[in-house]
């Protein structure tokens, strides 16, 4: 016995052509509860046989199924497709797990990553971040608008401007050249302007401000850095 139906029960009521939802108003539970108890016991939906050819899944059925409050895993598991079709199919029909589904899968998770609703994204990869999920697309261009920021202001720090020609016209052609390699502990591209504001302020200091050009002929040795440019370097 699981809960309160026999498997016996269970299995005769699916062997009869009953939905999960008719079971659950017979015995008093919600569907997916029933659903959970067809999985435990290895049993399968009537649907799962109309699915034997491997053939495309049926719009009614998704429909009853979402209904159910089944995420995407547990369709996949009752119709005997992969959760990769299930998807597809889902998108097909414009069709989308409810919220009570998304949020259980959510809770329950499945490793690190997992699928979940964004307001912003829809469904899309998450990732866990301590007790908390977040958009890993979210995540990603907070992460990029950081690093757009910190830039900035090291930029408007540094000058703004080239500090051989005076370029200022796009801050994306503009770097920073670390006079003293032997100082330097850590690179102010996109890693290093990841870190902690106070840090790259500090490995600023040990900079000049270049613009792309003049920064490869420095480095070529074809190209000098004003004097003027140097007072502010710290070891």
């Amino acid at each position: 016995m699981f809960g309160s139906v026999e498997r016996e029960d269970l299995e005769r009521w699916l062997g009869e052509g009953r939905s999960f939802e008719a079971i659950a108003r017979e015995v008093g539970r919600h569907p997916s509860t029933v659903a959970s108890w067809a999985r435990k016991y290895g049993l399968a939906s009537p649907h799962a046989q109309k699915h034997a050819a491997k053939g495309g899944l049926r719009e009614d059925e998704l429909r009853e199924l979402v209904a159910l409050d089944l995420t995407v895993a547990e369709i996949a598991e009752t119709v005997g497709r992969s959760p990769t079709t299930v998807r597809h199919w889902l998108a097909f029909y414009g069709l989308r797990t409810t919220d009570a589904a998304r949020g259980r899968r959510a809770i329950e998770g499945e490793g690190s990553d997992l699928l979940a609703e964004c307001p912003t994204h829809g469904t899309v990869r998450h990732v866990r971040r301590g007790a908390r999920l977040r958009c890993a697309r979210c995540n990603s261009e907070a992460v990029s608008r950081r690093r757009r920021e910190v830039k900035r202001i090291l930029v408007e720090e540094a000058g703004g401007a080239c500090a051989i020609c005076g370029y200022d016209r796009w801050i994306g052609a503009l770097q920073f050249h670390h006079v003293d390699p032997g100082q330097k502990r850590f690179n102010l591209g996109l890693k290093g302007l990841a870190r902690a504001i106070d840090d790259v302020r500090e490995e600023a200091r040990k900079c000049v401000l270049l613009c792309a050009n003049c920064h490869a002929e420095v480095e070529g040795g074809v190209a000098s850095i004003p004097p003027s440019a140097l007072l502010h370097i710290r070891g």
